[in-house]
């Protein structure tokens, strides 16, 4: 039995760029974690903007626990290259 398609996600806007790092330091030296646009996309909603999952899940199209599991993993992302000092690599989520 083959997973269940993933389901579209609504996203708003531009990246701001490609990557977020330190300043001084260049990129390819620098620890490289990932975050897809959705995480990027549910922190702007949830921690930037104060809307509660329940909103934030109406307005990417998804579900208030699909929203949890994306804000826990973007979270738990942002917290480590703020802590590290690594980079955050902003692209699309593959398919």
């Amino acid at each position: 039995m083959s997973p269940r398609p993933k389901k579209q996600r609504r996203c708003e806007g531009k990246f701001c760029g490609r990557a977020f790092k330190p300043t001084g330091i260049s990129l390819v030296s620098l620890k490289q974690i990932t975050l897809f646009r959705d995480e990027l996309e549910a922190l702007k909603l949830c921690d930037f903007e104060g809307l509660f999952q329940e909103q934030a899940g109406e307005k990417m199209g998804v579900s208030r626990g699909t929203i949890q599991r994306i804000l826990t993993s973007a979270r738990s992302k942002t917290a480590e290259a703020l802590a590290t000092g690594a980079a955050l690599v902003f692209v699309e989520e593959d398919d």
